[in-house]
Order: C-alpha cells, then sequence, then structure tokens
C-alpha cells in the first residue's frame, strides 16, 4: 500500500510518530554524558559471560570436566539452554538503557492499547532498584566464593588457563549492580525534575 492510500494513524504508527490528535512525543531526555556512558556499560558487563557460555554450547572445551558442562555434551541439547540464558541475560541488560532513552519515559506508539503513555516513575524505579540489589548482593556474594568446594573448587571445574578465562569472563559482572543503581537514580532524579 502506498503512503498516499494508507491513512495517516497508519503511516504515524510505523514511524513511531504520534497520529493526529495524539498528544506531542517529547523530546529525547537531556541525560548527561557520564549517565549514558553508565547505562551502556551496564549492558555490557554481560557480555563477556553470554560469549564465554555461547562458546561453550557451540563446543568450545571450557575446561569443564563434570557430567554437565563437559565439552563431549555440546553442542547438544544442553547448548539451547546457555544460548537461551545468554540472549536473556542481556535482554534484562539492556534494559538499562530504557533509564536513558524517551521509550524509558513513554510507551511507543506502536505498543498496543498502551503506545504513547508516560510510564510512571516507579514503574520504571521500584524494579530497577531491586534488580540493581539483588545483582550487586548476588554478584559479590559469588565472587567472596567464588573459589569454595561448592564452585570453582569443585571437582571438575576448569583450571589454569581455562579457570582464568572463567574469571575473567564472570569479572565484569561486578559492576552491573552498581552502575544499574547510579543510572536508575539519575532516571529518579531526572524525571522527578518534570513534576
Amino acid at each position: 500500500m502506498s503512503d498516499t492510500v494508507s491513512s495517516p494513524r497508519r503511516r504515524a504508527v510505523a514511524s513511531g510518530a504520534p497520529a493526529a490528535g495524539a498528544p506531542p512525543v517529547p523530546s529525547a531526555p537531556r541525560v548527561p554524558r557520564s549517565i549514558r556512558l553508565a547505562a551502556h556499560a551496564a549492558a555490557l558487563t554481560l557480555v563477556p559471560s553470554g560469549l564465554w557460555r555461547i562458546a561453550i554450547a557451540l563446543g568450545w572445551d571450557s575446561g569443564f570436566t563434570d557430567e554437565h558442562l563437559r565439552p563431549e555434551n555440546f553442542p547438544g541439547a544442553e547448548s539451547f539452554y546457555l544460548i537461551g540464558l545468554s540472549l536473556l541475560a542481556e535482554a534484562v541488560g539492556l534494559l538499562t538503557l530504557g533509564l536513558i532513552h524517551r521509550w524509558g519515559e513513554q510507551l511507543p506508539y506502536w505498543v498496543p492499547f498502551l503506545g504513547g503513555r508516560r510510564i510512571p516513575v516507579p514503574a520504571a524505579v521500584i524494579p530497577a532498584s531491586i534488580g540493581a540489589a539483588l545483582v550487586t548482593l548476588i554478584t559479590v556474594s559469588g565472587a567472596f566464593n567464588w573459589n569454595d568446594a561448592d564452585n570453582m573448587g569443585a571437582p571438575g571445574s576448569p583450571e589454569g588457563v581455562h579457570y582464568w578465562v572463567m574469571t575473567a569472563c564472570y569479572l565484569p559482572l561486578l559492576a552491573w549492580g552498581p552502575l544499574l543503581a547510579v543510572v536508575t537514580a539519575a532516571y529518579y532524579r531526572r524525571r522527578r525534575r518534570e513534576h
């Protein structure tokens, strides 16, 4: 269908712009560069561990010799789990970008029934704050227990270079919670100034 035949509403929805009669789209939020960098860094903290899991799923020898993660099992049925976990984790991490972009303040117009509505501040801040606290608790606890007998000190865990590669891939996760907390606090302050 050509643009001359399609309705103004259909063109607006396709372009992400408001339809005629809809309230104007606010400009993109003014976010300090440091907060933008923190948001992007938060999303990127999950990439190394995700790539590490995907490499295992595709058959890379991670150094594990236990029954679940030994190289002979991959690629195989468990590969879907590792790849899915990596994609889900990164998707959750990318939600941080909503705290610095317009789609984190107002639902895009293409969202059925709710498109164009402002997102209430608590609807973004409460889950992000809880997430930042939980991620920080989990990653710091994991760091303190990294070499315990139930973790990397367990029989069948990677040793030598494999140990250091895994450790390096998981180390950035320690920054995820604090970075998310900083970006969440900045979002809250910015949105509070609107009222």
